[in-house]
């Protein structure tokens, strides 16, 4: 029942197009930042590994432990240009509301590997943010570009007659 009106109330359309623009500047303006400042990932990464996740029992996430160690670190060229570029288009796709849907799950891949890495920060709240404008689906991005965008693209990639909710 909450997820229909999640996915199909005009006005919870509204309200999620005001959270969503909010969250899109927040991720737009962090990756400029990056872009623009200069970034590199190499002390963050090397940090999250050398002082991973503890509990009572030892390492909690030690399979990430080494996906930093096997991939993230030897190649930190590539994450100095995914992380700002990936800030800066999820924030993009978000405030155009532009494959809403994609644009939140990879800031919310995003939000769980600096959580994985052992950073708060404000991760925990765009989580949340996150999931409710991800479980809304189009109706996040129905007053923004996926108006015009989703009936395209199931029209000409799947085949699919696109059906609009009104």
């Amino acid at each position: 029942m909450f997820n229909k009106f999640l996915r199909e109330n005009k006005i919870v359309a509204a309200l999620l197009a005001v959270l969503r623009i909010y969250l899109g500047y927040m991720w737009l303006t962090a990756g400029w930042g990056k872009i623009t400042g200069g970034f590199d990932a190499a002390g963050f990464l090397k940090g999250a590994a050398a002082n991973p996740v503890k509990g009572p029992d030892g390492i909690v996430y030690g399979w990430y432990v080494d996906f930093l160690n096997a991939f993230a670190i030897p190649n930190v060229e590539l994450f100095n240009v995914l992380i700002p570029w990936g800030e800066f288009l999820v924030g993009l796709g978000l405030i155009l509301g532009c494959l809403t849907s994609a644009a939140m799950f990879f800031g919310l891949v995003m939000n769980f590997s600096f959580m994985l890495a052992g950073t708060v920060s404000h991760n925990p709240t765009d989580i949340l943010m996150g999931f409710i404008i991800l479980v809304a689906g189009a109706n996040a991005g129905k007053y923004g570009l996926d108006r015009y965008v989703l009936p395209f693209i199931n029209k000409t990639v799947f085949k699919k007659e696109a059906v609009l909710q009104e």
